[in-house]
């Protein structure tokens, strides 16, 4: 029996049967053993959809999931019968003026795995068994098991936004919000050599995980008065927290002439900001959207540090999705929390 998570509308998740995947040409089936609740599947609970994209069908949630090989259709190759694998939830189209320039994480008619951005939907991967194209299966190194690997997708997000920012060696780094996608940022400017990471967050739980990632320095984001605060502007600053006081604080507190990263996504519609800022100061605002090439960068990360284990809050059972889905977006809490679908 495969078993999936399935959202029909806001605030409607529910635990459903469905049909075995069969491995069309060129595609795999993976037995998925473990998937994480980002910040998206939470959205799409909460509030049917996230930013621009909102649900028009119901939808199998996921897009952080790991599991083994157990089928191959005609004319698909890749790790043999049997392999744990992550899998890449991307699907660029190849041809694109973004791909041809070598930045497929902003392809135009890209496909990911339980995304509302088109129409109709990509479904998830939140299921017992997925069919996905083989060429998204990626062979998890030596020594990194299941668990740990379900990381590997929003570590390279925090990966992706990391180089956005430019060579942080011996740089100050100011990262605003501390839920699992600033954690995992934390994680990826400590591997990529920065001489201090602050955080902000408001809860002093979020911030804990935070410091277990590596920050040097943790901050409640609502006290100006916080001595963790830096005492001179930041080299670069990263915006993970998706609201507009977040990236404020971000152009407020990073140096003339650094840079400001925006990652969290904000919501929809028109966002206020500190413009003048930009030009006064001639600070570079950049976003940050999805990866490409830094999922294999994440998978050996992942294996060589195994503090990651850390960040993840709790593993509970499919059939238990509404009450994970509930603790994950406690961030007074939870970091990461997955299902497992064995």
């Amino acid at each position: 029996m495969v078993l999936g998570c399935v959202i029909h509308g806001q605030g409607d998740l529910r635990v459903e049967e469905l049909p075995e995947p069969e491995p069309g040409p060129g595609r795999a089936v993976v037995a998925v053993r473990y998937g994480g609740i980002c910040g998206s599947d939470l959205h799409y609970h909460r509030h049917g959809g996230v930013g621009d994209f909102r649900l028009r069908e119901p939808m199998l949630l996921g897009h952080e999931v790991v599991g083994t090989v157990v089928a191959y259709g005609d004319g698909a190759t890749g790790p043999a019968l049997g392999t744990p694998v992550a899998v890449h939830p991307a699907t660029p189209c190849g041809v694109c003026p973004e791909c041809a320039d070598g930045r497929a994480n902003v392809c135009r008619d890209t496909r990911y795995l339980g995304s509302a951005a088109r129409f109709p939907h990509v479904q998830g991967g939140f299921a017992s068994r997925i069919a996905v194209p083989a060429v998204q299966l990626r062979a998890l190194p030596e020594g990194l098991e299941l668990r740990r690997a379900a990381l590997a997708e929003p570590l390279s997000v925090a990966l992706h936004a990391v180089r956005r920012a430019g060579d942080l060696a011996g740089r100050d780094v100011l990262v605003t919000g501390a839920g699992p996608i600033g954690c995992l940022t934390v994680a990826a400017a400590r591997a990529a050599g920065a001489a201090s990471i602050t955080v902000t967050d408001l809860l002093p739980r979020a911030l804990e995980f935070a410091a277990a990632a590596g920050a040097t320095a943790c901050v409640r984001a609502d006290d100006p008065d916080d001595p963790n605060w830096p005492s001179d502007e930041v080299d670069v600053a990263i915006e993970a927290s998706g609201v507009a006081a977040g990236l404020d604080t971000c152009l407020r507190r990073v140096r003339r002439g650094g840079a400001v990263v925006q990652l969290g996504m904000l919501p929809p519609g028109q966002s206020p900001f500190a413009g003048n800022l930009l030009v006064a100061r001639e600070i570079d605002l950049r976003g940050a959207f999805r990866f490409h090439a830094e999922f294999d960068d994440a998978l050996r990360l992942l294996a060589a540090e195994p503090s990651f284990d850390a960040l993840i809050s709790a593993v509970r059972p499919v059939r238990e999705a509404a009450e994970a889905f509930g603790q994950a977006a406690d961030r007074s809490q939870s970091c990461k929390v997955l299902l497992d679908f064995a």
